[in-house]
Order: structure tokens, then C-alpha cells, then sequence
């Protein structure tokens, strides 16, 4: 702070001749002013050039939302003061964008003549030197009156500025009075360095609440045997699992980058919001070690067997997949038949294949067959094959069947509860036989395979009914293996998606309310319904963050509808209804009466309510119709 503003005539001896007194100069201003020659900055610069508005703005106040949110009541105490003191008062992230202006109404429309107003860029390198900018370049408090103002833009105002600085000392913005010269108080760069030294305080003990927050809500995770790291918002690594701790010394409180340079590299990311604010508090990083195939594959080797098992899909951290997973090294190399049992988009195709490639058939060929859509009278043709002439339309060099093209391989007899009684006594001759006789034809073809049959519906009800052969059951039912429905390891969910990203080479950024939506939907139809969202998604939301929420939450409303209107046939109904019966649990009796006392609080105001406890207002919604669900009476 200085006893003398500097006369307008020395700031034209500087500009115009490059002549100035030092002896009558602070020595920042001098400096300021010389990096601001150096930057060419025009001198003559009348108002603000850069400014963000709308859409932009938002974008850059959310960059910046745990600063906002923190500093929100200590701006509206700044607003009222500033208002009574003919000043504004305004905040400045560490790019030198005004994320928020108030104080005096009059002061402000003047402000607006040289555009100086919130989303303008009020650095050094826009503006020559200023409060604000030379604040952000010194990482100091100062203030610049009239003439000291490098550009003429700000030659009739008087400015404070002083940062405000995390843990680290890493500048988080910039608190600012102005006001026009004739209304400067001595006292302006003391009022605001005390106002950025509190404000400071708040942020800390924030991010230690945070930081608190985001470890024990980690516990879970970092018990998983896998390579992951917790980071806080400033990339530090606050928590790591087993893997992590043995493997690197001193983890605690290193750089990501400095993980990475230890021979891991980044898998996936899923950003981590605080349940208490809704912010962003960190973010949990998935790791693969360096020298690991780039190629998407996980591989499992139970105890009990000698060969790993890989998995072409994505497998994720999931123990409910992790078990099928491990059921799978069991039987892969097993010359058994094995049957697959999951609801409808599982991927239970996927697993099938998985298997062949795991065999000591993967060296033949793997044909899929599914049986529910090849219509009846062209079933026996399909499978069997044919001779010249068997049928009017034949090929006349007649056609191999799908157990002929799987000779020495795998046949995967896909939706098997379809077929048709009358074709399952010819398929369990083929099975008991390894012999077939294509349709119009005399002679019978030995052949040699593996089968992998599946089906979504309830094939032990099946058996009861009368509908499917006892005795096929048998043959095929020799190793079951369950595939869990989405819903029960939505813990995967981010890694499919991350997998989805890779594959269509998708180079979106989701926000973190993006993967909670993804998680509280139930997905009737699993991993196909996941990937048709996605599908849909990339379509539509241009790659726009705040696009990819609303669109996600359109678009799952759509689907909640949709399952709602349509009958699907799920692989185990009666099971599904005995859960849709079940009690709440403790926790979800908890959650319950938290969500009646937020709305008893906000007089029925869902989003007032969501807001109070935390959490997205789609979730808030979709948790009161499940509650309304659980409450219906069954039906017996």
C-alpha cells in the first residue's frame, strides 16, 4: 500500500519512452509493469477482452464449486459491506476468470463500461497490471491505484487483491475489492488480506472433513486384491489398497504421477462425491502395471487349477462375478458339458466363448447357435444339415449343419429352453451318439465337439412342466454355472463403461453424479441395456458434460417406463418376486426416515430435500418408488 497514487504522467514517460523514476515506484509495480511490456499487453486497452459467459461461465464455476461453496457465506457478508462502502467485492479463480461479483449496484454498472464483470479473464497477460493479475503472478497481497494500472482500463479504480491458498500452498483464487479512486479507503488491502486469511481457514478445514470423508467411505474398496489408489482433488494419494502399501514405500501423500512412474499405469477413474455436500471430494484410480497387456483381459487362476483362466470381457471387482469367473478356470479345461444361467443381456455369450477359448477345443472352431430364433420348421436343416435335394429351395450341393461345423470345436446352443420337443429327442441322440444324418440323407457323419447350452428362463421349471426332456436335461445340465444380473454387481458399472469407452474410443468426461445415476438403476436388461444407453448416449450428448447427465437421466427414465409396459421373461421370476417381497433392511429403514424427515424440513420440496441429504434429485426419486414398491402388498 502506498502513500502517494502515481501521476498519470509517469505512466505516459513509461509507455511511450520506456522511461521511468524508481526511486518514486513501488518495486512490484515496476516489475508488473515490465512483464506486462514484455507480455505485449497494449497499454491502451480500454475494457475486458476475454469473458465467458452462459453455458462457459457455469462450466468455470463448476471447475471451481468447493471454493464457491466454501467461500458462499463469508461473499454475502463481503456483499453487504462492499454495498455500504460504494465497493465490489469479487472472486477469482486461479486462472484470473470473476466467478462472482456483488457489492454497490452504482459501482457495478460502471464497472460494466470497461466489461468488467463476472467471466471476464482479469489476468496480467489480458490486462497488464492490476490487482487481480499481479496478485496471481506474486501469490501476495497488493493493491494497484489509478495510475499504477498498466492498461487505461482500470486508471479510474483502486483495487485490493490477496490469494487464497490450500495445504499444499497452491493458490485456489483471489479475493478482490474495487471501487473508483475517489471512493478508495486506506484500510481496503487490509479488509480484504484478512477476509483471504479466513476464507483460507474454511477451505482447510473443508478439505480435512473431506479428506476424512473420503477414506472411510473407501474401506470397502481398498480391501479388493487388485492395484488402486484414493486420491484427493489435488491429486495426492491419501488412501491405497494391500497391493499399493507392499509395493511402494512411502505412498502416503505421493503424486499420482509418482505412482505411475513406479511401473503402474492408469486403468479407469470413478470420481467420488461427498454424501454429506454432494461435491467432489476425490476420485478412486484403478491400476494395471505397466508392462500388462493393452489388451482388455482379465485372467483368474482358482488354487485348485493349473491353468489361468482368461476372460475376454470385462470383468470388474465384483466377489459375485469374481465367483462365476472362478467357476469358470474350474471347467474350461474340463471335457464336460456346461450350462450357462442368467437373465437375458448378461453376457452370457461372452462367457461361452470364454470358455472355448480356455479349452483344449480352442483350436477348432467356435460356432453359436440360438435356438430361439431360427423358426421350427428350419431347426432340424440348421443344426443337422442337408443333402441335394432334401427340401424344395435346397442348395444343390447341400448345406453342412452347425454340429458338423463344430466338429473338433465348441457348439454353444444359446436360449436351449426354446427348442421345440419334438427336435430335443433328435438332439439327445446327436449328444448320446456323436453321430448326425443331415436332413433328405442316409448317411450318418461322426462328429466330435464340446456343448455349452444356456437359457434366461427357469429350466428346472421347464423339466417339471413337461416341456423340456428329462433325460436332455441331464445330458446338458452336467455343470451349471450362474451369471449375476447387473444389478447385483453394480459395482462393475464404471469399469464396463470405461470398457465401453475404449472400444468405441469415446473420449467423454463424466461428471461425478454421472456414475451414482448409473448404479441406483436396477437395469432389467443388464449388460445389453448398459450398453444400448451408452449407445444412445454417445449419440446424443455431443461429448458435453452437462449433456451426458440430463440426456442419462432422460434416457433411463425411458427405460424405467419401458420395463414398467412390457412383460419381460427373466431367467428366474419367482426368485426376483421373493426379493421385490423382502423386508427393508436396517440401513434402508434408516434411509427411509431420513428422506420423510428432509421433506417434512423442505414442506414436500423434493429438490430442497435431495439438496439437504446430499444426494442427486433423480435418486432421491428413484429411492421413494422402490420404498413404494417394497410396501405393496403380495400377491398370492
Amino acid at each position: 500500500m502506498f502513500e502517494f497514487a502515481l501521476s498519470s504522467q509517469m505512466w505516459k514517460q513509461f509507455v511511450q519512452e520506456g522511461v521511468l523514476d524508481s526511486s518514486r515506484i513501488h518495486q512490484s509495480i515496476i516489475e508488473s509493469w515490465y512483464r506486462s511490456r514484455n507480455a505485449q499487453v497494449s497499454p491502451y486497452l480500454d475494457r475486458g477482452r476475454h469473458i465467458l459467459s452462459g453455458e462457459s461461465l457455469r462450466h468455470q464455476q463448476q471447475k471451481n464449486a468447493m471454493l464457491m461453496d466454501v467461500a458462499a457465506p463469508f461473499l454475502e457478508k463481503m456483499d453487504r459491506l462492499a454495498s455500504e462502502m460504494g465497493m465490489i467485492a469479487l472472486l477469482i479463480d486461479p486462472e484470473g476468470y470473476v466467478l462472482w461479483m456483488k457489492g454497490s449496484k452504482s459501482v457495478r454498472e460502471v464497472a460494466e463500461k470497461i466489461r468488467f464483470v463476472e467471466g471476464v479473464r482479469w489476468t496480467e497477460a489480458e490486462m497488464g497490471t492490476n490487482a487481480i493479475g499481479t496478485a496471481l503472478s506474486l501469490g501476495q497481497p497488493i493493491m494497484v491505484t489509478g495510475s499504477e494500472h498498466y492498461s487505461i482500463a482500470s486508471h479510474g479504480w483502486s483495487c485490493a487483491a490477496a490469494p487464497i491458498r490450500n495445504d499444499d500452498g497452491e493458490v485456489l483464487g483471489i479475493l478482490d475489492v474495487s471501487c473508483p479512486v475517489d471512493r478508495a479507503h486506506p484500510y481496503m488491502l487490509g479488509i480484504v488480506t484478512q477476509a483471504a486469511y479466513t476464507l483460507e481457514k474454511e477451505v482447510k478445514l473443508r478439505s480435512h472433513h473431506d479428506e476424512m470423508e473420503l477414506i472411510q467411505g473407501s474401506m470397502e474398496v481398498l480391501e479388493k486384491e487388485q492395484p488402486l489408489i484414493i486420491c484427493n482433488p489435488r491429486q495426492k494419494v491419501v488412501a491405497a489398497s494391500r497391493l499399493i502399501r507392499q509395493n511402494i514405500p512411502n505412498w502416503c501423500g505421493m503424486r499420482t504421477e509418482e505412482i505411475y512412474m513406479r511401473g503402474y499405469r492408469n486403468r479407469m477413474e470413478v470420481p467420488i462425491c461427498s454424501a454429506e455436500h454432494g461435491g467432489f471430494i476425490g476420485k478412486c484410480i484403478y491400476l494395471l502395471n505397466a508392462g500388462e497387456q493393452q489388451v482388455r483381459q482379465a485372467v483368474y487362476q482358482d488354487k485348485d487349477s493349473a491353468k489361468p483362466f482368461r476372460f475376454r470381457g470385462e470383468a470388474g471387482t465384483s466377489r459375485a462375478f469374481r465367483k462365476t469367473l472362478e467357476e469358470l478356470g474350474r471347467v474350461a479345461s474340463a471335457d464336460i458339458n456346461v450350462f450357462i444361467l442368467g437373465e437375458t443381456g448378461t453376457g452370457k455369450e461372452v462367457i461361452a466363448r470364454s470358455i472355448h477359448e480356455n479349452s483344449k477345443w480352442a483350436s477348432g472352431p467356435y460356432v453359436a447357435v440360438n435356438c430361439g430364433a431360427i423358426p421350427t420348421e428350419l431347426l432340424e436343416s440348421e443344426l443337422f444339415g442337408y443333402v441335394e435335394g432334401a427340401f424344395s429351395g435346397a442348395k444343390r450341393t447341400g448345406a453342412k449343419g452347425k454340429f458338423q461345423l463344430a466338429h473338433q470345436g465348441t457348439i454353444f446352443l444359446d436360449e436351449i429352453g426354446e427348442i421345440p420337443h419334438s427336435m430335443q429327442v433328435a438332439l439327445l441322440r446327436v449328444l448320446q451318439e456323436r453321430k448326425i444324418t443331415p436332413l433328405g440323407g442316409s448317411q450318418e457323419i461322426p462328429v466330435d465337439f464340446r456343448v455349452i447350452a444356456a437359457t434366461h428362463r427357469n429350466i428346472h421349471q421347464l423339466v417339471k412342466e413337461g416341456k423340456f426332456r428329462e433325460d436332455l436335461f441331464y445330458r446338458l445340465y452336467v455343470y451349471p454355472v450362474h451369471v449375476p444380473a447387473l444389478r447385483q454387481r453394480a459395482e462393475d458399472i464404471p469399469h464396463l463403461v470405461h470398457h465401453y469407452c475404449e472400444k468405441h474410443d469415446w473420449d467423454a468426461v463424466f461428471p461425478p453424479e454421472f456414475f451414482a445415476a448409473l448404479m441406483d438403476y436396477t437395469w432389467p436388461g443388464n449388460i445389453r441395456e448398459l450398453m444400448n444407453v451408452l449407445d444412445k448416449l454417445r449419440i446424443l450428448s455431443m461429448n458435453r458434460c452437462d449433456d451426458l447427465l440430463h440426456q442419462l437421466h432422460s434416457l433411463l427414465h425411458q427405460s424405467a417406463e419401458l420395463s414398467k409396459s412390457v412383460s419381460t421373461s427373466l431367467s428366474f421370476p419367482e426368485q426376483r418376486t421373493e426379493e421385490h417381497r423382502a423386508s427393508l433392511s436396517f440401513r434402508d429403514k434408516i434411509m427411509q426416515q431420513q428422506m420423510v424427515e428432509a421433506l417434512q424440513k423442505t414442506n414436500g420440496n423434493v429438490s430442497k430435500a435431495a439438496k439437504l441429504l446430499g444426494i442427486p434429485r433423480s435418486t432421491f426419486y428413484k429411492r421413494i418408488h422402490r420404498f413404494e414398491e417394497t410396501a405393496k402388498p403380495s400377491r398370492s
